[in-house]
């Protein structure tokens, strides 16, 4: 029997944050064959977080690689001024963070009005009530498990009470809740018994090469704890 807190099925978005990037493209087309449902894409700024990562000139030149949703993740800050450059380049979902867009209603409303889905994240220390007043207006939360900037951070248990909640006010809504940070196996179970529904996972997919089998392991791990 589903756990009829967490919609059914688990999907899985591999950050390519961990994929070798001199074969970016090549890497995107594995995990696609590999079986993942989402293929999650950090951008980041080196302001808001502490790295660099992603324009959206390489988000457009791996696009022809793979016809997967193009999970793409703004740890930019102003956010704003490039969603449409995003859109263009080939992102599906455009998530913002809630910390660092002041008029996250406008930038929401703006991805949608791209014809693209609105995503909200929260930063572990964000309580989830800031995503009150704006549920209707998004297709997914994502909810950081580390502390973002860095792959192969280890899993921050704190947040799980967080997923919770923050399925509870999702209620009936077509709202995906995403996590991301330090999910393998053993966490997905976590996560997914918390609500989580879709699971984003870097150096537990690509560390060693086994593509195909760390993401089924990983689905299984979520999709057991559901049962």
């Amino acid at each position: 029997m589903t756990n009829k807190n967490t919609p059914s099925p688990i999907l899985i978005a591999p950050s390519i944050l961990s994929a070798d990037f001199a074969r970016l493209g090549e890497e995107v087309s594995a995990i696609d064959n590999a079986g993942c449902d989402w293929v999650h894409i950090d951008v980041m700024d080196g302001h808001f977080v502490p790295n660099l990562t992603f324009g959206p000139c390489v988000i457009e030149a791996i696009r022809p690689h793979s016809k997967k949703i193009f999970d793409v993740h703004l740890m930019i800050d102003p956010a704003a001024p490039y969603l449409e450059a995003y859109s263009a380049a080939g992102a599906d979902i455009i998530t913002v963070h809630a910390e660092a867009d002041k008029h996250l209603d406008r930038s929401l409303q703006v991805i949608r009005n791209l014809g693209k889905k609105a995503g909200v994240s929260l930063n572990p220390a964000t309580n989830e009530s800031v995503i009150e007043h704006v549920l209707d207006k998004i297709d997914l939360v994502l909810v950081m498990t580390v502390n973002p900037g860095f792959g192969g951070q280890k899993f921050l248990e704190s947040q799980l009470s967080k997923i919770a909640n923050i399925r509870a006010m999702i209620g009936d809504r077509p709202i995906h809740l995403e996590v991301d940070g330090g999910v393998n196996s053993e966490t997905a179970a976590l996560v997914a018994k918390a609500g989580a529904d879709a699971l984003v996972a870097g150096s537990a997919v690509f560390g060693d090469g086994k593509y195909a089998v760390n993401i089924a392991a990983i689905r299984a791990g979520a999709e057991n704890a559901i049962v």
